[in-house]
């Protein structure tokens, strides 16, 4: 939620909402539709910004299974204070040319990295007023292209509480550090010798370890029974293995999105 670049329909990871509540079997179906906008990087390390829709939707069955624009097709359980939650759907992208709200000329030559089938997992224990979680997310290879197209892993440590609830809303925060496999950090940071000739940039080979850590605000605010107006701050420092590759004008990265929630 990725880095804060990641741009799926959300474009940017709520994670303290969803650790705050992950795996939390529905006693009926349930229904909610999102839409908002938010301010965000045009690509993780960008120093250029972008304003993009945010439009979602999800539906929870009594029986555990989602759908959801964030993850995509799951199941999730609760026991006690365990919480998992697993689920496949659609990776990140990101275009090598400025396309609307998407993308970066800056990144031509690059390639375009596309979206391929993914699977992720999510292992949350709450702790008295703490959620403790971890969440791995594996990218299937899209094709035989080394630079754009390998598999990759992805894992996410977070730890998150209300901070405050009472007659304004709630206020959430949210602390996480991610970390990526070399094929992760060489896809998305990394400049191999073949982009560099067709780029702007030098060739940089991007080792795995270390992502980012960050953390995150989420103000919610009740507006009736159905409807509630949430606020995400999300500010992610780049760590040494992606700051350093030349593509990245800016290792602190940050993002804000306002979204509309309607859920029956």
């Amino acid at each position: 939620m990725n880095p804060l670049s990641k741009p799926r329909t959300w474009y940017l990871s709520l994670s303290s909402l969803c650790l705050l509540a992950p795996g939390a079997q529905a006693e009926d179906w349930h229904y909610s539709l999102q839409l908002g906008a938010a301010s965000i990087p045009r690509y993780s390390g960008s120093d250029e910004r972008t304003l993009a829709p945010v439009l979602g939707g999800a539906i929870s069955s009594p029986y555990g299974a989602f759908l959801n624009t964030e993850q995509g097709l799951g199941w999730q359980g609760e026991w006690g204070n365990l919480a998992f939650s697993t689920w496949v759907g659609p990776s990140e992208t990101r275009k090598d040319r400025k396309t609307g709200y998407k993308g970066s000329d800056r990144l031509n030559g690059m390639g375009s990295i596309k979206s391929r089938a993914q699977v992720g997992a999510n292992l949350s224990y709450t702790l008295g007023a703490v959620v403790i979680g971890a969440t791995v997310e594996h990218a299937f290879k899209k094709n035989d292209d080394p630079d754009t197209g390998s598999a990759y892993n992805r894992l996410e440590l977070n730890i998150a509480t209300t901070l405050y609830k009472g007659d304004y809303g709630s206020l959430d925060g949210s602390l996480n550090s991610r970390f990526g496999d070399g094929d992760y950090m060489q896809t998305w940071y990394g400049v191999s010798r073949h982009q560099a000739a067709n780029s702007r940039f030098s060739a940089y080979h991007a080792k795995g370890g270390m992502l980012s850590q960050g953390g995150d605000l989420t103000w919610s605010l009740p507006l009736n029974a159905n409807t509630s107006l949430s606020t995400v701050l999300a500010v992610d420092y780049l760590g040494k293995e992606a700051g350093d590759s030349p593509i990245v004008d800016k290792r602190l990265q940050t993002s804000l999105a306002a979204t509309l929630e309607y859920s029956f």
